[in-house]
């Protein structure tokens, strides 16, 4: 049982049935037939703490939480941050009361879910930070880790950013492979429109003539793949308010306020999910230090 923290953004996690299940086959995998180590000690009660190294903004809570109660169902967290809070370096994130070997066993399994999650929604903060006072809003992309895309969009929700699409299943993307398969963008988006009415329809163009040809056919969203920033502007121009732009490849933090200056209404960015550096955290037996 975790208790609740101060407050900040607390976006919706995944389902329940989602985090167990990233939680059983992490353990499974760390586990094997038995923790050989943590059998050596005797089965009491103890306590233990987590420090935070270095800044960052706090995400994962769920899946660190289910690791310990997965081991020790009587296993209480107590957290001092809430999710998606900044924290600063030599921050305790939280304390834990369990049976010693769940601690241990669960240590690794815990730790790699929070290091992992919060540097997602560090990095996304700090993008976020970038497009500070712009109408430009970041998206995840499908860059993600295999069997934990659920929980980098979660972080990334947590880090102040949106989700794009989950899947291949929710939305219709018409890349260059699809477009060229089909013909035209003309026809792809038809063929679309008439297999897929009620899903939402983006369509990836690479030059202005594909813009003009996506504006004509008509979907919710355009995304301009590697536009340089004359061709941004250009773009805005073109569009006239009548289809969202979305700004996709090549993007990185230092170029993000070029890209919002164009007027563009979103930016992905794979990196948020597929280039992260996991936050330096360590779980101590015992009690933190006072203050």
């Amino acid at each position: 049982m975790a208790a609740a923290g101060p407050a900040a953004r607390r976006p919706e996690p995944p389902p329940a049935v989602v985090v167990q299940a990233n939680v059983a086959a992490a353990l499974a995998e760390d586990l094997g037939e038995g923790d050989v180590s943590a059998a050596l000690l005797d089965d009491v009660p103890a306590r233990a703490w987590v420090l935070c190294r270095e800044p960052a903004v706090v995400a994962g809570r769920p899946w660190f939480d289910a690791c310990f109660t997965a081991l020790d169902p009587a296993a209480r967290i107590e957290w001092r941050v809430a999710e998606g809070e900044h924290v600063a370096a030599g921050s305790v994130l939280c304390t834990i009361a369990a049976r010693t070997r769940a601690l241990l066993s669960a240590e690794r399994s815990a730790l790699n879910f929070l290091q992992l999650l919060s540097a997602t929604a560090t990095a996304t903060a700090a993008h976020v930070a970038a497009l500070a006072g712009t109408r430009t809003r970041l998206l995840d992309t499908r860059k993600t880790l295999p069997g934990l895309r659920q929980a980098q969009k979660y972080a990334v929700r947590c880090g102040g950013g949106h989700n794009h699409r989950m899947g291949l299943h929710d939305a219709v993307m018409l890349k260059e492979n699809h477009i060229a398969a089909a013909g035209s963008i003309a026809a792809a988006v038809a063929r679309a429109r008439a297999r897929h009415p009620g899903l939402p329809l983006i369509v990836e163009v690479e030059n202005l003539d594909e813009l003009e040809a996506a504006l004509a056919a008509g979907c919710e969203r355009i995304l301009l793949d590697d536009f340089d920033e004359a061709m941004l502007h250009a773009a805005v121009r073109m569009a006239g308010g009548r289809i969202p732009l979305e700004v996709s490849g090549g993007v990185s933090r230092e170029r993000l306020a070029a890209i919002a200056a164009s007027g563009v209404d979103c930016v992905s960015v794979g990196a948020l999910t597929k280039h992260v550096r996991a936050i330096d955290l360590s779980l101590r037996l015992g009690e933190p230090p006072a203050g």
